[in-house]
């Protein structure tokens, strides 16, 4: 018989043989940075651009090859094959054009002329073959004038290496004028081998203010100016936007040129030079450079036998740490909001917040990377809340720019304090993101009162609703963690809100005009309704209450089917052009953020395949290592953050819930490297082109039965060990052990809608309300009667207020709502002999002669928009009368490319066969102004006995030369409204 010792040593032995060793972190076989190609999104609409930077640095030294135009935000774009010169601020992956400060260029003769549209000047040809891009360094070959050009950078200082061909005609043009409009500027010579000034210039940040110091390696030998176009030797007064720098190289050395900039002053920037670069060489600065840039792109390590996949993903690692931007000097001043100079040494403060992209996964990347950095964001967004009145929603140099919707630094300030990232006076904070939500501007005013935003009050209501409502979520959540009771349960209620525009008929989002809902509905239609997006893009917006949305459709059932149809739609949009909707897979639109969490939906719904099968198939066809590798504008890291977490195998769909939802790893391996010294490693088994699915996952060595995982866990360090297959497997499909968002405390009563009947009529109109949940009762009101409760549909035969409430059985009630009803003459119609545009078609056919009229806002639905078209119309009277006076209405919105018509015509007649012109009033259309204007055409008739009166407005056609959209062949639109007879 055996003894005990030796059984349980065999079963030691068999155990130890048995055992899985650990998994090993993931190693790098080479430098990351060689794994950055910063030409990935310079090609297409990507909007990114090549130069050298620092990880969220002030200064962004990169050539500048377009000076306008919407794929010229960045100042480069691949297809291009002339440099104007190297500025030393840009934008990277934004939808809107700004930036390019301080252009300089090398040159062998003097031309203050940038050369294009064919002219003779200072810019350059080049070839990609010449060209080297890596993080921190530029280098680029001027085939025109055989100078090679070198740049290099620290945070807010940059160097210039110029070799010239020979000693003879070396010179450099400084430009000020470049790109945006200037408003005031200075070039000053303080000694023979430095310059100063400032350029202060007005495009997106309408007022930006940037100061600069230049030293020059060599001696200037002479400056000429350009004044009026004219070149000339002395500049006592400062009073030139041009100077071209000749030096005096009589051996023909490398030139270097430093340049050290900054937003407050001279000294700042002299000082910032001095500090950063000082007398370090080019090489030093670039050894430096790249030295940060490796151990940044450090923090994650990734393992793959595919080099094209580890470009993808340090290049989109890369572009997440190109902005926020770093925007105060080394001596702790910086801008603020109010333009006043301010001085802090207790964080870095930011610029270039473009947050309705990045709060979606760029920000909570940073959670898990840059924590400390995290804080310092949310000390800066607090600080431009002390300066501006209001936290950032797209700031950029000192300067709100009114662009894009929600408040979003509220999510990212409620997600870092939900992490644990509490570094700042959260009750400042807190304080600070109900500001953001209690203002009465930008359609919220209408949000608290009704719990949506009608068409009618606010454009792009939709969308705003929706992420409104997600804002206010996080805002409960952070109060809930601060026991703040009473904001929990307002902002738990806000949170709700997408409700109200949810139609139970179509199983879409939709905009409440005059509390019915907006038609003809086309969801494929890109409309004033939504942000960049249609109906379907939109639809499945509601991140904060998952189980909510699900149960207005009906179930898990039928959440799964409508996604399915979103990614098997027909993969075309109708209505106005949006160039954002771009990366389509169905209606699914990758190259525009409010898509971007809908793949891993399918996780709530117990399929996680289906989410793996979609995300495998954006992170390999949307993501390339080519020039046009993203499939739209980068976003200031949004794109690029979206492809780091999805490649890892996990996505935050709900920022503020601590949640990632695991998709599909694209790498054998990825170790997180965290601020703390612990790692995360996510090791990949049987990982193959066609192994997509996940058979198993464990989590630190243990089976995880549900498809997501917690910040905790990944914050604590370990592993996350996934097993593939090459089929859809069980894991993740079991009730259970899908992921779950759902508010069930301070349930909210939805507001009913009209769901039939029109708001203007005729004769009479037969109304039926309706309401999302069909349990609560609906109550009525007309002409401030006694509300009664509404059980079938009812007729209006006249003009009246009709206002409606929901209520439960406990006495909870939803907003009173009114609505207006119109009563059109029965005697009048009206032909139109031209077609209105849907989107904008103010309530249909009868609109122009509805007594209903426009707002300034012409998104808000009152005006019919005709596109290209003249306007012809005519009213039928219904009989002969007498008539006085003829009148229409006009909008003029020239920066939507809104026109007034050229000419209207106002003719009359008795047989509606044969008519007679009264007057013809020509209206000068091409005058520039920026203001929102409406205007009246009256004509004076005489009391002849007429039935029929027509109105035609000529088009404009073609935009006029100082409009943006002269150079892409842009045309014109005519917005009318009422047509007055008397």
């Amino acid at each position: 018989m055996r003894s005990i010792f030796s059984i349980v040593l065999t079963a030691l032995i068999l155990t130890n043989c048995t055992t899985e060793p650990p998994i090993e972190i993931a190693k790098k076989d080479k430098p990351l940075i060689e794994y950055v190609n910063p030409f990935i999104g310079t090609g297409g609409h990507g909007h990114t651009y090549p130069g050298a930077t620092m990880p969220f640095g002030m200064m962004q030294l990169s050539p500048d090859t377009r000076l306008d135009g919407w794929d010229g935000c960045s100042g480069y774009h691949y297809s291009d094959s002339y440099i104007y010169g190297f500025s030393h601020t840009h934008l990277s992956g934004t939808g809107v054009s700004d930036y390019g400060d301080i252009l300089l260029m090398p040159t062998n003769s003097i031309h203050f002329n940038n050369g294009s549209a064919g002219k003779s000047g200072y810019r350059a040809h080049f070839s990609h073959d010449n060209e080297i891009a890596q993080p921190g360094y530029y280098k680029v070959y001027l085939d025109s004038t055989e100078i090679d050009v070198e740049l290099t950078v620290s945070k807010r200082s940059g160097i210039h290496k110029y070799q010239f061909p020979s000693e003879q005609n070396q010179f450099l043009i400084l430009d000020l004028e470049h790109r945006d409009q200037v408003l005031e500027y200075k070039i000053q010579k303080v000694n023979d081998s430095t310059i100063s000034g400032f350029r202060h210039s007005k495009a997106w940040a309408t007022d930006q203010r940037l100061f600069y110091t230049i030293q020059f390696s060599l001696p200037i030998k002479n400056i000429t100016y350009e004044e009026n176009g004219t070149p000339i030797s002395k500049n006592y007064k400062y009073q030139s936007k041009k100077a071209a720098i000749e030096f005096d190289n009589p051996n023909n050395n490398p030139v270097y040129i430093k340049i050290g900039i900054s937003a407050v002053d001279d000294a700042g920037a002299a000082k910032n030079l001095q500090e950063e670069i000082g007398n370090k060489s080019f090489d030093q600065i670039k050894k430096e450079a790249q030295n940060v840039w490796e151990t940044q792109l450090n923090k994650i390590v990734v393992e793959s036998p595919n080099d094209d996949y580890k470009t993808n993903f340090y290049t989109a690692l890369y572009h997440t740490m190109l902005a926020p931007n770093l925007y105060q000097d080394v001596d702790g001043r910086y801008r603020g909001m109010d333009l006043e100079i301010t001085e802090t040494k207790d964080f870095e403060y930011y610029t270039v917040f473009s947050l309705w992209d990045t709060y979606r996964a760029a920000h909570p990347l940073y959670t898990i990377i840059e924590q400390d950095r995290t804080n310092d964001f949310i000390k800066t967004f607090l600080a431009k809340y002390d300066e501006g009145g209001i936290m950032p929603i797209w700031d950029l140099s000192a300067n709100y720019t009114g662009c894009m919707i929600g408040y979003h630094a509220v999510p990212v300030i409620s997600d870092a304090y939900m992490k644990g990232i509490r570094d700042y006076d959260a009750e400042k904070a807190l304080s600070a993101m109900k500001h953001s939500a209690t203002r009465d501007k930008l359609g919220l005013e209408s949000y608290k009162e009704f719990g949506f935003i009608p068409v009618e009050e606010e454009s792009e209501s939709v969308s705003k609703t929706l992420e409104y409502a997600y804002d206010d979520w996080t805002i409960a959540q952070m109060a809930k963690a601060m026991g703040k009771d009473d904001d929990y349960r307002l902002y738990t209620q806000r949170a709700q809100y997408y409700k109200n525009i949810y139609d139970p008929e179509t199983k879409f989002m939709r905009g409440r005009f005059r509390n019915t809902w907006f038609a003809p509905f086309d969801p494929y239609e890109v409309n004033f309704n939504y942000t960049e997006a249609n109906a379907w893009q939109y639809s499945f917006y509601v991140p904060q209450d998952v189980s909510g949305f699900m149960t207005l459709l009906g179930g898990k059932d039928q959440l799964e089917a409508q996604l399915d149809k979103l990614f098997t739609a027909e993969d075309q949009t109708s209505g106005r052009q949006q160039v954002d909707i771009t990366g389509l897979i169905g209606q699914y639109a990758h190259g525009n953020e409010p898509s971007h969490h809908m793949a891993y939906l399918y996780n709530f719904v117990n399929k996680p395949h289906k989410t793996q099968e979609r995300v495998h198939q954006i992170i390999t066809e949307l993501y390339t290592n080519e020039p046009d590798g993203i499939s739209g504008n980068e976003d200031c890291g949004q794109m690029s953050a979206w492809f780091v977490f999805s490649s890892m195998g996990f996505y935050p769909v709900t920022p503020g819930s601590n949640q990632y939802i695991i998709g599909t790893p694209l790498f054998d391996k990825a170790t997180i490297n965290l601020e703390s010294g612990k790692q995360f490693t996510i090791a990949t088994n049987n990982l193959s082109d066609t192994n997509i699915y996940v058979e198993y996952v464990y989590l630190n060595g243990k089976a995880l039965d549900q498809s997501f995982i917690a910040h905790e866990d990944l914050m604590a360090g370990g592993t996350l060990e996934f097993k593939m297959t090459d089929n859809p497997a069980i894991w993740g499909s079991r009730d259970g052990q899908e992921p779950l968002t759902e508010i069930n405390d301070h349930v909210i009563i939805p507001v009913p809608f009209i769901a039939k009947g029109d708001v203007a009529f005729k004769v009479e109109t037969e109304v039926s309300l309706g309401i999302v949940n069909s349990e609560t009762a609906i109550f009525y009101s007309l002409n401030d009667s006694k509300f009664k409760l509404y059980t079938v549909p009812f007729k209006i035969s006249e003009a009246i207020t009709l206002k409606v409430y929901a209520a439960d059985n406990d006495g909870n009630t939803s907003p009173t709502v009114d609505t207006k009803f119109y009563k059109i003459d029965p005697n009048l119609s009206i032909t139109l002999d031209t077609k209105y545009a849907n989107q904008y078609n103010a309530g249909g056919d009868d609109a122009l002669i509805d007594g209903i009229m426009g707002t300034q806002d012409y998104r808000t639905g009152t005006w019919q928009g005709y596109w290209d078209e003249d306007v012809v119309a005519t009213v039928d009277l219904g009989s002969m009368k007498p008539i006085s006076t003829v009148g229409i209405n006009f909008l003029q919105d020239q920066g939507a490319w809104i026109f007034y018509p050229t000419q209207v015509e106002c003719l009359v007649s008795k047989d509606g066969k044969t008519f007679t012109s009264i007057d013809t009033q020509i209206i000068d259309t091409t005058k520039r102004n920026n203001d929102v204007l409406i205007k009246e055409v009256v004509f004076k008739s005489s009391s002849e006995d007429i039935r029929y009166v027509k109105l035609i407005a000529r088009k404009m056609g073609a935009l006029p030369n100082w409009h943006l959209g002269y150079p892409h062949d842009g045309r014109s639109w005519i917005f009318a409204d009422e047509i007055s007879i008397k």
